[in-house]
């Protein structure tokens, strides 16, 4: 892939590649937009090996959720809503955005639950692209779905 053929596929699908990272990390735009420069500069240096049997889009998201999974290895995740609320608030999240109890939820998830959520619910992706962007079963990815579908209703459930 040359450097023209890259930033043109770029230029189509980074609008979709920072929501899917901003949804990942439950609204925080800051991370988000340091997350997407990370993928994108891995990306670029790995364009080389682009194989174009599948999706452009698949292979970037690919590559934006292992960086956004090896960001949060190192940080905790949060057990409850009130502590997400907690570390929102002490990230300067915005209290007024539209899906603010969502992405506080979300943010309870680990990172492969709330990642196979916003793959399939916000992205709109199969459960097979899911596997494979995310190096995984069908099985695995339905499970993850279940599971974090299940915690997501209670947290929104009690939330109320």
């Amino acid at each position: 892939m040359t450097r023209e053929q890259f930033i043109a596929q770029v230029e189509r699908e980074q609008e979709a590649l920072r929501g899917f990272l901003f949804a990942l990390c439950c609204g925080n735009k800051s991370e988000s937009d340091d997350l997407a420069q990370d993928a994108l500069v891995k990306a670029y240096l790995s364009s080389a090996g682009y194989q174009e049997k599948g999706r452009f889009r698949s292979w970037l998201f690919k590559i934006a959720y292992n960086t956004f999974l090896n960001h949060k290895a190192s940080l905790r995740t949060t057990e409850n809503i009130d502590e997400a609320r907690a570390l929102a608030s002490s990230n300067n999240a915005d209290n007024c955005f539209e899906h603010q109890s969502l992405y506080l939820a979300l943010s309870t998830l680990p990172p492969k639950e709330r990642s196979a959520i916003t793959l399939y619910y916000l992205n709109g992706y199969s459960i097979k692209e899911i596997a494979m962007i995310t190096d995984t079963s069908e099985d695995a990815v339905k499970k993850q779905l279940s599971r974090g579908r299940d915690k997501l209703k209670k947290k929104l459930t009690i939330d109320r």
